[in-house]
């Protein structure tokens, strides 16, 4: 139930706040005062899109907030997301900047707008003009069924097994198209496979290879090189080899007669070691170095393989194992596929077994809600001055769908004898407003007695008058003993059953235009009543009939 609703810079709404009660509610104004506003400010905490279009001229946000009394349902959920409702009440928030972007806030702590939305069922359910254009929906006319018969959950349960039998199905599609063009580039694959695993390559081979091929190729130049400096170094007869024992004997000598000149020689002994060291290389070197032809030839045909190889399948023999291994990963796939395809094709076998057993449990709970939906809504649709009016819900089937494979037809026959026909045809705009409240008294009667819900009604009452009015505002009346209601009215028919009776109007302040919302009492209510039964002048006449409207609702609450 909602019993506070505090609105800043939304619209013609400069700041307004309300309370709200038990039983029924109604707002009145002028056209144009503002009072659907009121209703739209509502719907922006039970999620609805919000637009930077909705502030006021020159403000840079527009602020929404509303105490709710919470429902169990609600509070769980809440606490489901860690969020503690306290003394049962819920604060909701609801900022909207200047650019179309908006934040919510709920019990003070920051929310999101898919968490209003499914708050929304739990605290408030909005009704429309829109609403009743939406029941010619063959969509609609299913969801308000299926609420209707309380099946939610079961009608989720079918919309996920649906999605899931859908998934394998275009599993499946797409298989069968990459196993026909697979299947017709297996042999490449294949070719390809065995023209690299028979090269056996070893990483880096390539390298390694052609730094042998240079070796072999200039063997004589080695050789004369390496001969060079060998004799350089150790074979010649004025070899850096004897150049340094020389050099070191006679540092040996300076050193005995003067000892000063000892670290000269042990500077020089690395020297010798080094030149050393490299002329037993170089001599091992030679020793191993010749001419090959043969494995020169070996290698260059090696060389040429890979190259043929890198030339077709990667710039390295890396490359080329890598791509060895992405077409045996493909032949292996295609290889499994008819594997997987019947894995697939009886996983979606099972899918559909399921979704035919819970589709059909689905159907018949809603057969058997339709008859019941039916005599209902013509039952409530008596008490809206439509006595002969003939309501029946009829039930067909289609295809597979998220929502099962029923479709749901309303047909309505206002006038005695005539064939039931679907909404759209034979509905005028009163009849399907007083069509709209009896479907919403059904569904909401669908409820636990022990939780009271917020229903909203926006001029529900269009395209009607007079008796038919009347009998409108008395089911709004008796609704409102089990729901809160809040209803949006031009006429006085209907206002006259309120319990709480709000009045919005426009009024200039500083230049500019502000809504008011004011809660009317006695003789005020009175005058209001009498306005909207007589227009701009006010009369002894419409005062008095409007006296007796509030005494014929006082006597009905008796």
């Amino acid at each position: 139930m909602l019993l506070e609703l505090l609105v800043e810079n939304y619209a013609v709404i400069e700041r307004l706040r309300v309370t709200f009660h038990r039983g029924f509610n109604v707002l009145t104004g002028e056209t144009g005062s503002g009072k659907s506003i009121v209703v739209d400010a509502l719907g922006l905490l039970l999620g609805a899109r919000a637009t930077g279009d909705m502030l006021r001229t020159g403000m840079d946000r527009a602020r929404i907030s509303g105490i709710f009394e919470a429902p169990p349902p609600a509070a769980a959920l809440l606490e489901a997301a860690g969020i503690d409702v306290e003394e049962g009440e819920i604060v909701i928030e609801r900022e909207i900047q200047s650019g179309g972007k908006s934040r919510a806030f709920v019990a003070n702590r920051p929310g999101t707008v898919a968490l209003l939305r499914e708050l929304a069922p739990h605290l408030a359910d909005i009704h429309g003009q829109h609403d009743q254009q939406q029941l010619f929906s063959a969509e609609a006319q299913l969801d308000i069924l299926d609420a209707f018969a309380g099946i939610r959950s079961l009608r989720e349960e079918t919309g996920i097994l649906f999605q899931r039998w859908r998934t394998t199905a275009k599993a499946l599609d797409e298989l069968e198209r990459n196993e026909k063009e697979s299947l017709r580039l297996l042999d490449l694959w294949t070719f390809q496979r065995n023209e690299i695993e028979s090269a056996r390559l070893k990483p880096a081979e390539d390298v390694e290879l052609e730094k042998e091929r240079r070796v072999l190729q200039n063997v004589s130049k080695l050789l004369e090189s390496a001969s060079t400096a060998y004799a350089a170094l150790y074979d010649a007869a004025d070899s850096a080899h004897v150049q340094v024992s020389l050099a070191r004997r006679r540092l040996e000598d300076l050193g005995r007669i003067d000892e000063s000149l000892t670290g000269l020689l042990e500077a020089l002994s690395p020297a010798q070691v080094a030149v050393d060291e490299v002329a037993g290389e170089l001599r091992g070197y030679l020793g191993r170095l010749e001419a090959d032809p043969q494995r020169l030839e070996a290698v260059e045909t090696r060389l040429a393989t890979i190259d043929k190889l890198k030339r077709k399948y990667g710039a390295s023999v890396e490359e080329i194992q890598v791509f060895a291994v992405d077409v045996s990963q493909k032949i292996q796939s295609t290889e499994s596929s008819v594997e997987r395809k019947a894995v697939i094709e009886k996983e979606r076998e099972e899918l559909a077994q399921q979704y035919q057993t819970l589709s059909e449990k689905l159907s018949a709970q809603r057969e058997q809600a339709a008859a019941q939906l039916g005599k209902r809504v013509q039952s409530e649709l008596k008490s809206l001055a439509m006595e002969r009016t003939v309501f029946e819900v009829r039930m067909g089937r289609g295809d597979w769908s998220a929502t099962g494979v029923d479709r749901a037809l309303f047909l309505v026959s206002p006038n005695a004898g005539e064939e039931p026909r679907s909404l759209d045809k034979v509905a005028s705009g009163g009849e399907l407003s007083r069509i709209a409240l009896a479907l919403k008294t059904c569904v909401s009667g669908q409820g636990r007695a022990d939780t009271l819900r917020t229903l909203v009604f926006d001029e529900v009452d269009a395209g009607i008058g007079g008796a038919a009015a009347e009998m409108v505002g008395r089911r709004l009346k008796q609704l409102a003993g089990a729901n809160q209601v809040l209803c949006v009215t031009h006429l006085a028919q209907i206002a006259g059953f309120a319990d709480h009776h709000y009045m919005v109007e426009k009024k200039e302040a500083k230049g500019r235009t502000v809504a008011t919302l004011e809660e009317l009492q006695g003789e005020a209510r009175t005058r209001e009543i009498g306005r909207m039964l007589s227009g701009q002048r006010l009369t002894p006449e419409a005062l008095k009939h409007a006296e007796q409207l509030i005494r014929l609702s006082a006597a009905e609450k008796k």
